[in-house]
C-alpha cells in the first residue's frame, strides 16, 4: 500500500480508503462488515471515511464498535455534516456542525476525528458562520482538519477567503465514467493545497465489469439489492456497459482486474490523494489494495480512453 500526504495537512493516509456508505451499518451484514473492516487494516489501508447521515447514524455507531481496541494512531477517520438526521436537523448552522459534530463522536467512541467535511454545501446558512463553526471545532481539538465534498469553485474560493481553519480537502465524485473535477476542481485545489478524496471511482460497481450488457445484474450484486441498488439503475446503460467490457483486454494485458485498472487510472492524478472503495466481501477490499502503486503508461491511458469512447 502506498500513502500520501493530504492536502496541506499532517494526515497521511493510504491511497485506498474504505467508505460506508450504503454498505455498513445496515446493507451488509455484521459479520461480513467486521471482516472487511479487518481486511482493510490487514492491506494496509489506514483511511476509513463515514459521514453521519449513512444509515442515519449506523455505520458511525458500527465503526465506533469494530474501531474499539484499535490504537488511535493507526488509522485516519473521517466524516461529514450536512444532510438531514431528522426534519429538524440538517443544514451547516453553528448550531448544527457543533450539534452533528457531538453526536459523531459519540456514535464513533473517540473524542476527535481527524478531518470533519461539509458534505454539500449549505445555501440556507452564511458561509462565515458555517466557516467560524467549523473553526472552532478545530480549536476545541474535536476535529483535527477541515474538507468540503461537492462544493463549486466559487464556493471553494469563497471559503479560502475568510480567515480561520482552512480546508485540506476536497471530495468530489470521480470515475472514468464521471470526470467533471477535471476541468475546475482539479486545477484550484492543487493551486490551493487541497488534497482530493473522490467517491464512486468505481462507478458505484459499473467499472468492475460485473454488469454485462443485455443481462439483468447478478443476484449478488449491489444493483440487485432492494437497500443498495437504487442509486445504481440509472447506470446500467448498455452502451457504457459494452465500453467497460471494452476495457478487458487492456486490464488482462496489465495482469490487473477492471477494478483495479479503474482505481489506477484514478489514482495517477496527481490532485487525487485517496479513491474511497465501498466493500461488502473482505475478497473485494484485497482485489481494490491491489491497485495502489500501479503506474498506468501514456500510450495505455489512451487506449482506455478510446475504448470508453
Amino acid at each position: 500500500m502506498q500513502y500520501r500526504r493530504l492536502g496541506q495537512s499532517e494526515l497521511v493516509v493510504s491511497e485506498l480508503a474504505l467508505g460506508s456508505w450504503l454498505t455498513y451499518g445496515g446493507g451488509v451484514p455484521r459479520e461480513q462488515a467486521e471482516a472487511c473492516v479487518r481486511r482493510a487494516f490487514d492491506a494496509g489501508i489506514n483511511f476509513i471515511d463515514t459521514a453521519n447521515v449513512y444509515a442515519l447514524g449506523a455505520a458511525e455507531s458500527f465503526l465506533g464498535e469494530v474501531l474499539q481496541g484499535m490504537p488511535r494512531d493507526r488509522y485516519v477517520l473521517a466524516t461529514k455534516v450536512y444532510f438531514p438526521m431528522s426534519p429538524q436537523d440538517q443544514g451547516l448552522s453553528a448550531a448544527q456542525v457543533e450539534k452533528q459534530l457531538d453526536a459523531s463522536l459519540r456514535r464513533l467512541r473517540v473524542d476527535h476525528v481527524d478531518l470533519y467535511q461539509c458534505h454539500r454545501y449549505d445555501e440556507r446558512t452564511p458561509l462565515e458562520e458555517t466557516m467560524a463553526a467549523l473553526t472552532r471545532a478545530v480549536a476545541k481539538g474535536k476535529t483535527r482538519y477541515i474538507g468540503f465534498s461537492e462544493w463549486s469553485p466559487e464556493q471553494i474560493r469563497a471559503a479560502l477567503a475568510l480567515a480561520g481553519a482552512r480546508f485540506v480537502s476536497s471530495q468530489p465524485q470521480y470515475s472514468l465514467l464521471w470526470r467533471a473535477p477535471e476541468e475546475e476542481v482539479f486545477p484550484l485545489c492543487a493551486r490551493e493545497g487541497i488534497g482530493n478524496i473522490v467517491w464512486s471511482p468505481l462507478g458505484q460497481g459499473v467499472l468492475t465489469g460485473k454488469y454485462r450488457p443485455g443481462h439483468p445484474p447478478p443476484a449478488d450484486s449491489r444493483a440487485a439489492s432492494e437497500t443498495m441498488g437504487g442509486f445504481l439503475q440509472r447506470r446500467l446503460d448498455d452502451r457504457v456497459l459494452a465500453g467497460v467490457q471494452r476495457l478487458r483486454p487492456i486490464a488482462s494485458e496489465l495482469d490487473l482486474t477492471l477494478s483495479q485498472l479503474a482505481l489506477a487510472w484514478v489514482l495517477r492524478r496527481s490532485e487525487v490523494t485517496a479513491a474511497i472503495v465501498g466493500a461488502s466481501r473482505p475478497e473485494q477490499v484485497t482485489e481494490n489494495a491491489g491497485a495502489s502503486g500501479v503506474k498506468l503508461e501514456p500510450s495505455v491511458v489512451e487506449r482506455i480512453d478510446r475504448a470508453l469512447a
